[in-house]
């Protein structure tokens, strides 16, 4: 059960409070699946109590402080206070407090994990979105995540996409359309699959995956309205970019053989967005940890 904080907290960021409460609930689970937390029932008094704090041990950009909350209130049924001190979408050094907790002892050493492997994955994929953002910054462009999530955490790694400062593409396979070589080849080509798709759902935005500026022709002919560009080196990426701008209307996606050391030259050609899935499945932690003062006087 989420605290009234926690709730308000959550949904005032964005996230949906009854998503982010299953999402701790399992990894709670998860930790207790093979049995009881051997070792703090046996070692910590069930009437002990303990205050802590979460604190940043590197640099980077704080995502999830109120889903580890989250993990604290289903931990404790609400017995564990939160109190957060600083907002996610902050720049965090080492010595960094983020949120302190006060509360029985036994469910913070349960939660500890769970909460962390949260905070400190989000903070994750938050500080790698960053600086792929200052990368192309000045030029534009924007950096956009991909549907290259780990299965069950897409809401949350998208948001924390958002922290860092970028966007996010599109959420599910249906709240946008995206013609890929798959499609292309199963219709027989560019054309026919975008107008299968604006029939099936008129009104949808239909982005289309071209290899080619050929295909990116067909593509603008058929009135795509994002194209997106797949590995294409700098010169095809600056003649795609021509085309478009004299066709008007259509953005324009770059994907596929990015990296931070090229992010600033392909975003210069001009293009709209950089399609970026390492910043969901490759970002590494932001090291933060779960620091306890020890029990209470009773």
């Amino acid at each position: 059960m989420l605290g009234a904080a926690t709730l308000a907290g959550l949904a005032g960021r964005g996230l949906d409070p009854a998503a982010v409460e299953a999402v701790a609930a399992a990894a709670l689970r998860e930790d207790l699946a093979y049995g009881p937390d051997v070792t703090t029932e046996a070692a910590v008094d069930e009437a002990s109590r303990s205050s802590g704090a979460f604190v940043v041990r590197g640099s980077g950009v704080l995502a999830g402080i109120l889903v580890a909350a989250a993990v604290c209130d289903v931990a404790s049924s609400g017995a564990i206070a939160v109190e957060v001190l600083l907002e996610d979408g902050t720049v965090v050094r080492p010595g960094d407090t983020v949120a302190t907790v006060d509360g029985p002892t036994r469910p913070l050493l349960r939660a500890e994990r769970s909460a962390l492997n949260l905070l400190c994955h989000l903070s994750g994929v938050a500080t790698a979105t960053r600086r792929w953002v200052d990368a192309v910054a000045g030029t534009g462009a924007v950096v956009r995540d991909t549907r290259k999530t780990t299965p069950g955490l897409r809401a949350l790694e998208k948001y924390a996409v958002r922290c860092g400062g970028g966007a996010n593409h599109r959420m599910g396979l249906g709240d946008a359309a995206l013609v890929k070589d798959n499609h292309v080849a199963a219709t027989g080509g560019v054309a026919a699959a975008l107008e299968a798709v604006r029939r099936a759902a008129p009104g949808l935005l239909v982005e289309v995956e071209c290899d080619t500026l050929a295909q990116v022709g067909e593509a603008l002919a058929a009135g795509a309205d994002l194209i997106l560009l797949d590995n294409m080196d700098l010169a095809t990426t600056r003649r795609a970019v021509e085309m478009a701008r004299a066709r008007g209307g259509a953005r324009l996606e770059a994907s596929g053989g990015l990296s931070l050391a090229n992010a600033a030259e392909v975003a210069a050609t001009g293009v709209d967005y950089l399609a970026v899935g390492a910043l969901t499945h490759s970002a590494p932690i932001l090291d933060i940890g779960l620091d306890l003062d020890g029990p209470a006087p009773r």
